[in-house]
């Protein structure tokens, strides 16, 4: 039999997006809700019950309590939220986190989805800190700029209504140091603390790079860009979502001008990842699609390591 998968709050951009992605697969059973039946809980409950998997594509509180609703022992949930990625009983829904993640998540039944920030910084700090190259102990800042896409409906709807001259600039925010990514992002690098993080939205609808930079001095002796490289190198070699440039890539520097493109990854379920060095100085670049491998494509790619799928089926 077909797995029954059901995407509670799929009205929203990232349930939306898993809802398309999953629509024309022919090896799963989508259950839908009657658009007048939305926000029955009697309703939602029995879905979330009759399902194989469950996507949770809510905000905080609500994905909570739609998890409280659940009493089938076989329904696995993926929450979409923030409310469970750092929970000890919720495994986090990245594959390629660290050596044996891909078994911790098929054999969950509660899988947390990550950021799309969290994602990009994660998968940038978490082999260096592994590898002993980044202390644990060293205050890391992080810059991210990102499209509108990433800040829901309301937001999506400003920019694309236009009028307002200010949404043309990009927007620094998070200003008080309390961004809801934070949490995740020391909990699954490694880190003493989390990160001083500053993202950005900027006037472009999808597409994101985190960029991270680094004093050499205050880094493992001895280690230079090639080792930061070679170390992410080494740890995705494998990885068909991940692809570690060149050191100081040359498509970048040279063809490109020297200008980055935050948006390369986008409609796609690609991180991409780059060290830029000198004798002193590094930044470390991930870019990502937010509402690809930063949302809803994170989401299906953990559901197929879940059924155990070919993990690109729908991607």
């Amino acid at each position: 039999m077909k797995p029954k998968i059901y995407v509670d709050g799929q009205e929203g951009t990232t349930g939306l997006r898993i809802h398309e992605m999953l629509a024309g697969r022919g090896d799963l059973d989508v259950l839908s809700i009657d658009p007048a039946r939305r926000k029955d809980p009697a309703e939602r409950a029995r879905l979330l019950n009759a399902a194989d998997v469950a996507f949770l594509c809510l905000p905080d509180d609500a994905a909570r309590e739609a998890a409280s609703m659940v009493t089938n022992p076989r329904t696995c949930l993926i929450d979409a939220s923030t409310a469970h990625r750092t929970s000890p009983d919720w495994v986090f829904g990245l594959p390629e986190l660290a050596s044996g993640q891909r078994e911790r998540i098929r054999g969950a039944r509660r899988i947390s989805n990550p950021g799309c920030h969290a994602s990009a910084f994660i998968l940038l700090l978490r082999p260096l800190v592994d590898a002993g190259l980044v202390p644990a102990a060293l205050p890391v800042s992080a810059t991210s700029i990102t499209g509108y896409s990433g800040g829901g409906r309301k937001m999506i709807e400003s920019y694309e209504r236009g009028g307002d001259e200010r949404l043309r600039a990009p927007r620094p925010y998070a200003l008080a140091l309390k961004h809801k990514h934070l949490p995740e992002m020391q909990q699954h690098t490694g880190l003493a603390a989390p990160p001083l993080f500053l993202p950005v939205v900027g006037n472009f609808y999808k597409g994101l790079a985190v960029t991270v930079p680094l004093h050499l001095a205050q880094l493992a002796p001895g280690c230079d860009g090639a080792a930061l490289q070679r170390a992410l190198a080494e740890r995705y070699a494998g990885e068909r979502f991940i692809r570690v440039q060149p050191l100081g890539d040359p498509e970048v520097l040279q063809a490109g001008g020297g200008y980055f493109d935050v948006m390369a990854c986008n409609d796609t379920n690609r991180v991409d990842l780059f060290v830029f060095a000198n004798e002193r100085q590094a930044l470390l670049i991930a870019r990502l699609d937010n509402l690809g491998k930063g949302a809803s494509g994170a989401a299906v790619q953990a559901m197929n390591v879940r059924l155990g799928f070919d993990e690109g089926t729908g991607l």
